[in-house]
């Protein structure tokens, strides 16, 4: 049969000189469990969509928090959201056009909330607010927004903002008549003070530093004034959706 032929019939023999050996069996699939509903994280948590909400932005940290009110009025961190990105550096807007991001006490209207923003979804501080105005400060349309952009503003991705949006319109249709946002340059502990005490706006800080306190001390956000040129800080009265629990349980209400 001659050399070529032996070898083909050995090869033959043994299986096939061209086939390849067994693959591997394949390794079972991974079985991702499925994301957890914000439902389901707000239930976890004992809180519910449609509890009034409070907010918390810190520049140097990059962080916003979104606190929720519980059933005894106090309010419980829900989440932190890394901030993605923010403009300018610490310290409070000064002017339009100077690209900072706002530091100070704010609070948003249902009539503030933007569902068809350019930034996919976004809510307006109210920047000016009293105090910004007493120091005359000017700027408009300073927002919490997505698309992860900033000229002056807190933008957030768009899936942040999608859920931070949720909570606070479910809480404003729900009766709360507006939710306090409160920025920071950081937090305001007398360590991050003390690092900062040669900046020119320590004293601003300082005042900030009032409200900050409070509600570190009783978890709810203080009533805030201005009164000449400084914050001024007074116990916070109840909302709508705990003096009406409230009324009710005094009789008062039916």
């Amino acid at each position: 049969m001659g050399l070529r032929w032996s070898s083909l019939l050995l090869c033959l023999a043994v299986g096939g000189c061209a086939s390849k050996p067994p693959a591997p069996p394949a390794p079972p699939p991974v079985v991702k469990a499925p994301p957890v509903s914000l439902q389901g994280r707000l239930q976890a948590a004992g809180l519910n969509l449609g509890d009034p909400v409070f907010m918390r932005i810190f520049k140097e940290e990059a962080q916003l928090e979104v606190w929720m009110q519980q059933q005894d009025g106090r309010y419980k961190l829900f989440r932190s959201y890394p901030i993605c990105k923010y403009s300018g550096d610490l310290g409070p807007k000064q002017r339009e056009g100077d690209k900072q991001s706002p530091e100070g006490f704010y609070y948003v209207t249902l009539d503030r909330m933007n569902p068809n923003s350019q930034f996919y979804l976004s809510f307006n501080l109210g920047f000016p607010n009293a105090y910004d105005r007493a120091h005359g400060y000017t700027g408009s349309a300073l927002m919490v927004h997505g698309d992860c952009v900033s000229i002056g503003c807190y933008a957030m991705t768009d899936r942040q903002i999608q859920e931070i949006y949720t909570l606070a319109e479910a809480a404003l249709k729900n009766g709360q008549p507006y939710f306090r946002v409160h920025a920071f340059p950081f937090r305001l502990t007398p360590h991050n003070l003390a690092r900062h005490k040669n900046s020119p706006w320590f004293s601003f800080w300082a005042n900030l530093k009032e409200g900050y306190d409070y509600f570190e001390q009783h978890k709810l956000p203080p009533e805030v004034y201005v009164e000449g040129l400084a914050y001024r800080f007074a116990p916070s009265a109840p909302t709508a959706r705990v003096a009406a629990r409230s009324a009710k349980a005094d009789g008062s209400a039916n």
